[in-house]
Parts: structure tokens; sequence; C-alpha cells
């Protein structure tokens, strides 16, 4: 007697589910596409308006605190018409700092405005908390160390000038390694009010001097009246000796 074994049915069992699975890993991948198609940078800007633009916010840029560096994308609506009379600008209120968003005009032919997306980098020196500052203490040179970055990623009033924390007053505490920020900073009053102070005019080959009485309390730097003997109010800026100089 001969004995038939079918075997095609575990066979056709096993490609089943191996046909499910690939279904079933499809529709996954479906649902969750490559990362990099999610994290894919703006196109840069191709094309004749794009060293108009250039120019215009190199222009508009100068005299940052640092290193300008400019990023121009693709704007969504895509690449700009062609335009022999392209005018660029900036659109009222907006701050030529971090991200921003550029209008140019097309003056020629068929009119259009567009607005392109762009970046301006400011890349300086800053200063940070050296070790940590307590509130009220007084900041010298040594409370401080330099760093380089973009500027425009840091928080907004951040000290790049030695100058405007040497001799002032923590506001409040400040960690080891945190940007030193103005607004954290009191400087130290160098002109009480109704102090008698020596005020200076120069000018073109020439200083005067009289006395006077301040009319408020003032730090190094800020602007300050003082009344004169007459009965005259002018205007100066204090200087770390408690004169106060107008420039003619």
């Amino acid at each position: 007697m001969k004995v038939f074994i079918n075997m095609p049915a575990p066979i056709t069992l096993l490609s089943r589910f191996a046909s499910s699975l690939v279904l079933v890993m499809a529709g996954v991948a479906a649902l969750n596409p490559p990362a990099r198609a999610a994290t894919s940078q703006p196109a840069p800007l191709a094309g004749e308006a794009r060293p108009v633009i250039e120019q215009f916010l190199q222009n508009q840029a100068a005299g940052l605190p640092g290193k300008v560096v400019i990023t121009i994308d693709t704007p969504m609506s895509g690449a700009l018409p062609a335009c022999d009379a392209l005018e660029p600008f900036l659109p009222g209120g907006a701050r030529l700092w971090g991200r921003v968003s550029v209008g140019v005009k097309c003056n020629a032919g068929q009119p259009w405005t567009r607005y392109v997306p762009a970046y301006v980098a400011v890349h300086g020196s800053y200063y940070v908390a050296a070790r940590p500052i307590s509130a009220g203490q007084v900041l010298s040179l040594a409370d401080a160390a330099v760093r380089e970055g973009d500027l425009t990623a840091l928080p907004r009033g951040v000290v790049v000038d030695a100058a405007q924390f040497d001799g002032v007053t923590a506001l409040n505490s400040i960690a080891s390694g945190a940007p030193l920020r103005r607004e954290s900073l009191r400087a130290a009053v160098a002109v009480q009010q109704g102090q008698n102070v020596r005020l200076r005019a120069r000018g073109p080959g020439f200083t005067v001097s009289t006395e006077g009485k301040a009319m408020a309390n003032a730090a190094v730097g800020a602007l300050l009246q003082v009344r004169t003997p007459g009965g005259q109010l002018l205007s100066g800026t204090v200087l770390a000796d408690g004169t106060v100089e107008r420039i003619q």
C-alpha cells in the first residue's frame, strides 16, 4: 500500500504569512517616511535676483557688531520671475537680525512683488559669566570670559563690549557660562543728583569748561542735564571721572 503525504499546505501557509508580513512592513514604511525628508533644508535662491538681494542686505547690515553671513532661500511660491529692474526692500518694522523676509519688486514689464526668506547671521564676540555671579555683586573684567558665536541666536541685550559690564552690579544671580545681558546689569552711579560737576564742551580746535549742578543720578555713558550758574540747562555724556562732556 502506498501512502501519499500532501506537503503543499504548510508551504502555502508560510508563503501567505510572508506576503502578509511584507504588506504590513510596506504600510509602516508609508506611515513613517525617511527622516531626511522631514528635515530637508530649503533650496538656496538661484537666478539674477540673488546677487541683487545679497548686495542690498550687505549694505543694510553695515555697522552690525560682527561678521555678517547671509543666507537667501527660495520662497515657497518658487523661483522669482525674470526682471530687468529689481528693487529689494525691507517691510516696515523689519529688523535685519536673524530670520527676515525681504521684499522684492519688479519695476519693469508687468510689475510684481515677492517676499524672499533670508537669514542674517552676525558672528562676533560676546561675554559670558566666568564663574557663578550673585545678585548684588559688582562685576569686574575677571568675572567674564569672551566667546565667539552667532549673536542673532543669543538673548537680546547680550554684552559685546567689556565696558558694558566692568564696574556694574548684577541685578540677579547669573550661572557660570551664561551670557551677560545688559538688562540683568545695573551701571554704577557716577554722578549724584544735586552734585556739582564739571561741564566740558569740545569742538574742532577748542575746549571750554564750566561748573554746573547735576539734575539727576547718572551712570557712566548716560546722558545728563546740568544746570549752569546762569540757570541754563545743558546736556552731555557722563565720563568715568564724573565730568559731563558736550560734543559741539
